[in-house]
This record gives C-alpha cells, sequence and structure tokens, in this order.
C-alpha cells in the first residue's frame, strides 16, 4: 500500500565503529564507561558512514556482547548492514532525545532524507557491551516520543489503558491493541468503530487492513519456494514470467533485488492507479499494467527504492512457481499452517463479517469518509490483507518456533502499513520478550504514534 508509514528497519545488535571502542579499552574508557549506549551508538554511526571494506565485521566480531554475538550470525548482521547502507547512505545524528547510561536514543537523518530514531542497549557490567540497536522510520522528527521506562507491568497497563481512553475520546484513535510479553497476552483491547455510520464498535476479533504488513507473508511464501528448490534467490525474472512487460527488467532483475527493494521495478500507485476503477482491480495481473511497462528507475542492484510493484512481481512468481493463485497459496502454506484463520487478503465487496471499514481525513478539512475510493477490489502480495491483533501475535510465534520461516527473525519483527484509512504495526523484541500489535482504520500515522508510545514505556 502507499507507504504513508513506511516499513520499520530493525538491526537490533548491530554495531560499533571507532578504534577508541577497541575491545581492550572500552571498559577503561571513562567516557565510555559513564554512557557506554551512546558511545556504541555513536561508534556504529561512524563505522556505518566509513564503510570501509571489512571494518564493520571485525567490529562485529570484538564489539558484541556474548549474548547479541550469540543470537544472529555476524554473516547475517552483514548482510543487513549492506542493505541498510544501500537504503539510508549515510547517518547523520541531528540531536540527543535521551542518555542513559545503558540506553541511549537519537534522531538522525538518513543521506536519502529520511529520519530515523536510532536506539542503543549495553550491558550493565563492564565490559559494557553492547547488546542490540535498532533504527526506526520516524514520520514526524518534530514529534520523537522520549523513552520514559515504567517501573513494572502494572503500571504500563495503566499507561497503556489511559492513553487509549484519552485518544479514542478524541477520536484520534480507532482499532485494537494487543500487548504481550513473551508471547503471553498482557493486554488486549478494541476502541472505537468498525463502522461509524452504524455505530458498530471494534471487536478484538475485528478485521483490518494491514497495508504493507501483508509483504511479510509473500516474503514467507519466496522462501518456502526456495528451500524447497523450486526457485533461487538469483533467478531472473524471465525465468517464469518470460512474457514480463519489460524485457529489460526480465532480463535483469532477480528475486534478491525484488526481496529487497534494490530491483529499480517502480509503484503501482500513480495515475494510472487513479484513473483505473478501483472494482476491476482483484487479481495480480490487474495491477501488471499500472507499472510493468515502465523503465526500471535505476540499474538493478545499485540502489534501493521502495517497490510496490516489486511484491506484485513476486506474486506473479510465487503463482508460477506453486501452480496455484497468490490468495491461495498463502492461505494454504501460511495462514493455516499457523492457525490464522481470520486472516485473507477479502474482496472489497465480499460482504466479510466483521471487517473494518477504513476512515481518512479528507486533505481539503471536513469529518472523516470512508476510505473505498482508494481501496482496490481485492489486496496483494504488496498489500491491502487483512487480519486480527490475535492474528498476528499467532504469525510471530509461528515465525519465533520456526514453524514458518524468515533469515533474519533473530532480532525480532519490525513491520508497519499505511494508507488512507489503514495504519497498523507490529514489533517484537526477542531480547525483551516484548510485542506491541496496533491495528487502527484511521489514516497513518495513528498506529505508529501509538506503538512509539507503547514502546517507549516498556519497562527495561
Amino acid at each position: 500500500m502507499r507507504r504513508s508509514c513506511r516499513s520499520i528497519i530493525r538491526t537490533s545488535g548491530a554495531i560499533l565503529a571507532t578504534a577508541l571502542l577497541a575491545a581492550s579499552g572500552f571498559a577503561q574508557d571513562q567516557t565510555a564507561a559513564a554512557h557506554p549506549a551512546m558511545a556504541h551508538l555513536k561508534a556504529y554511526v561512524e563505522v556505518f558512514n566509513a564503510a570501509i571494506q571489512g571494518q564493520m565485521k571485525a567490529f562485529y566480531a570484538t564489539h558484541l556482547a556474548d549474548q547479541a554475538a550469540k543470537e544472529i550470525p555476524i554473516e547475517q548482521r552483514l548482510t543487513r548492514f549492506r542493505s541498510a547502507k544501500a537504503q539510508l547512505k549515510s547517518l547523520e545524528i541531528q540531536r540527543t532525545i535521551t542518555d542513559q547510561p545503558h540506553f541511549a536514543a537519537v534522531l538522525a537523518k538518513a543521506g536519502n532524507g529520511e529520519f530515523l530514531l536510532i536506539k542503543a542497549t549495553s550491558e550493565k557490567t563492564s565490559p559494557y557491551m553492547l547488546l542490540s540497536l535498532s533504527l526506526e522510520l520516524v514520520d514526524d522528527p518534530n514529534n520523537i516520543v522520549a523513552p520514559d521506562p515504567k517501573a513494572n507491568e502494572k503500571e504500563l497497563l495503566a499507561a497503556v489503558r489511559g492513553l487509549l481512553e484519552a485518544q479514542t475520546k478524541a477520536d484520534q484513535f480507532s482499532g485494537v491493541v494487543l500487548l504481550a510479553k513473551d508471547l503471553q497476552v498482557l493486554f488486549h483491547e478494541a476502541y472505537g468503530f468498525s463502522d461509524r455510520d452504524k455505530k458498530v464498535p471494534n471487536k478484538k476479533d475485528t478485521k483490518f487492513n494491514l497495508g504493507s504488513i501483508n509483504k511479510i507473508f509473500t516474503r514467507v511464501a519466496v522462501y518456502q519456494l526456495a528451500r524447497q528448490g523450486r526457485l533461487s534467490l538469483d533467478d531472473p525474472i524471465k525465468k517464469f514470467l518470460p512474457d514480463y512487460p519489460n524485457a529489460q527488467a526480465a532480463e535483469k532483475v532477480v528475486i534478491r533485488q525484488l526481496l529487497n527493494m534494490t530491483s529499480g521495478i517502480g509503484d503501482f500507485f500513480g495515475e494510472r492507479y487513479d484513473a483505473t476503477p478501483k472494482e476491476k482491480i482483484r487479481t495480480l495481473q490487474d495491477y501488471l499494467p499500472l507499472f510493468a511497462g515502465q523503465p526500471l528507475e535505476f540499474e538493478p542492484g545499485t540502489s534501493n527504492k521502495y517497490s510496490n510493484g516489486g511484491y506484485i512481481v513476486l506474486g506473479l512468481i510465487i503463482e508460477k512457481v506453486s501452480g496455484v493463485d497468490y490468495y491461495t497459496y498463502v492461505r494454504q502454506n501460511i495462514f493455516k499452517p499457523c492457525g490464522m484463520l481470520d486472516t485473507d487478503a477479502f474482496p472489497r465487496d465480499g460482504n466479510t463479517p466483521n471487517l473494518a471499514s477504513g476512515y481518512t481525513l479528507p486533505k481539503d478539512g471536513g469529518p472523516r469518509v470512508v476510505n473505498l475510493a482508494t481501496l482496490p477490489g481485492r489486496g496483494s502480495s504488496a498489500g491491502g490483507g487483512y487480519s486480527t491483533a490475535a492474528d498476528m501475535l499467532k504469525f510471530v510465534l509461528a515465525l519465533k518456533d520456526q514453524k514458518i520461516f524468515l533469515p533474519d527473525v533473530a532480532s525480532g519483527v519490525g513491520i508497519a502499513g499505511g494508507a488512507p484509512g489503514i495504519n497498523s504495526v507490529v514489533e517484537w523484541d526477542p531480547r525483551t520478550g516484548y510485542c506491541v500489535i496496533v491495528l487502527t482504520n484511521f489514516d497513518p500515522p495513528t498506529a505508529g504514534e501509538t506503538a512509539r508510545r507503547i514502546k517507549s514505556w516498556l519497562p527495561q
């Protein structure tokens, strides 16, 4: 879906950079010892910008805490670093958000113009090594939530409940929030209306449009087929889609580049999408004319740009390889095995029960209106399917238990989606054990801001 709320980049445990923090002297350096988390964070930014061949690997090997080093292999960390570097280009710290001894956060601006919240935690005993580091895309750099950890879960839940009640009363929130610790539910409540005209309230099992969160299901499907030997991540588009409208893209672009959005294939949103009757967009093939014939925006592999179109192509490849339509494949091979019985790409005219209508604020002002004018007839492999908070928790549990596979899940999950009348966030940090799920039928950044506030309160 549209990138009103962008996916969160998670690099938990990513690390370090300067000789000042060399392993032999880190614990003895007075500045680093007093504020090790900030020292690690600044060092990471320095090595990110330098990007000297081999330096990142050396620091991964010598500066991670043993616990973090066991969680994620160094080669996997390096793959993530290269992906983040290709997307973000560089990092420049703008201001400090918090600087506690063992927890630090800063606002940074990336070379591609995006803003990020960078957070780091360190060990609390010598040698104060790095436990985690994460980069989260920020919608509004002027509205950053400063960490305010609660003393215990009782205080946390009281704060969450008070926040949601106040937001709902002010017509700033409508949706479902689920908070779990070690995947055991601590809080699960619904607020607002799934149908404002009929005054139908949202319920805990109301189905919400996930927006781009659906892309993670497409990624799971691709890796399933790859592990079965039915495709390779280095296969070009033309191997499966010989009639793809752009012969250059079909020849040059490989599946790996579609997954990590370095393909150069553009978006299907735009003038063609706006001019197309939305009820006629019902299959993956229906999306193809909206973007596939356009020239590549850059040479594949040389840059990074968010691409809904690339994930349509992935869905079509899944269909070709599996022999069934995309919707059937993910239903049979992901949703049912995970017990996600309320998750699917429900057609907008399917009269699906307990489905939340999306409500958007018009640009020219006025009350919220239903978002049907922007919705396709059916979602796709790029986004637009529906789920419940409970089902998304089941998905996280399936990833944790390796019932389904993604290569980078050891550091957790950080996914989001948004469009007019749609905003959802799912975040799971296996180090702390907390999982925050916010599904809403309001515009971005409703879910993102709510999730960030809740995360700021999580006990350390």
